[in-house]
């Protein structure tokens, strides 16, 4: 496993700190003196399941939500385009859901903020294909929530915090934005295709079922009809086209096909 204190955003490394004993002493309430100081300058990268659960939350399209809610950067060293949470264009630069109160879109949060205080890396087993993780304490110097007495295990936050269904698809997402053929480069097609298929779920639905997508393909894993009403399984599809259209792998053949070639 890469070792995260060496692949972390600069902004964070020199910040990460081991677990000991795989318990960790924190809380985050109202009464801690710096409560929402970590809601603000911040660079928050959003996954497509983040962007899927906000703009539901929100009543808005991806479309819509990446408008008013989203930059779109592209880092250096990473030839993909990422979504980042557009910070409030005011002094203390605040997220967009926070108030003096606390988050507003808490049951929505994105993943990033249900990890904190803690950071994970994974990567799969080369063999078995089980998910190998790791965490890490991210000790800021404004949180106080360290000094509160509450103790977790790294196990009883994951759980606590609602993390599974964040961890299960931002896993299969993430095991395709660093794969080493994905990472040398794509086309101009290949960009588009991504951009639609991780961020604009609902242009991705629109391209399914009103272009040729079920007559030119078939995903041999999954009925993609489900994806007209289920966005669990719209964004199911797009990691699949995803990978299909970026490794040329996976259940997703054009019709017609031979078995095992694209």
């Amino acid at each position: 496993m890469k070792n995260l204190e060496t692949t972390a955003p600069e902004t964070i490394r020199d910040r990460l700190q081991p677990i000991e004993n795989d318990r960790f002493q924190f809380d985050c309430h109202p009464g801690v003196p710096c409560f929402t100081e970590c809601c603000r300058a911040l660079t928050l990268m959003l996954t497509p399941y983040d962007i899927l659960r906000l703009s539901r939350h929100l009543g808005l399209s991806t479309t819509q939500f990446l408008d008013r809610y989203a930059d779109i950067v592209v880092e250096e060293g990473s030839p993909l385009p990422q979504a980042v949470l557009k910070m409030q264009d005011n002094e203390r630069q605040t997220c967009p859901f926070v108030s003096e109160k606390g988050c507003q879109v808490y049951p929505h949060r994105p993943s990033a903020c249900r990890t904190y205080p803690l950071a994970r890396a994974s990567r799969k087993h080369r063999v078995h294909g089980t998910v190998l993780e790791s965490y890490f304490l991210v000790k800021e110097d404004h949180c106080r929530g360290f000094e509160e007495p509450r103790e977790w295990t790294v196990a009883q936050w994951v759980g606590d915090q609602g993390l599974e269904d964040y961890q299960a698809m931002n896993d299969l997402w993430m095991e395709l934005v660093t794969h080493p053929r994905v990472r040398e480069g794509l086309s101009e097609k290949q960009l588009q295709m991504f951009y639609l298929a991780s961020y604009d779920l609902d242009r991705f639905r629109s391209f399914v079922f009103e272009s040729r997508f079920l007559q030119a393909f078939e995903v041999e894993d999954m009925d993609p009809q489900e994806a007209r009403t289920d966005d669990q399984a719209l964004l199911g599809l797009a990691l699949r086209w995803l990978r299909f259209i970026l490794l040329g792998s996976g259940p997703i053949k054009a019709k017609g096909a031979p078995t095992g070639t694209v």
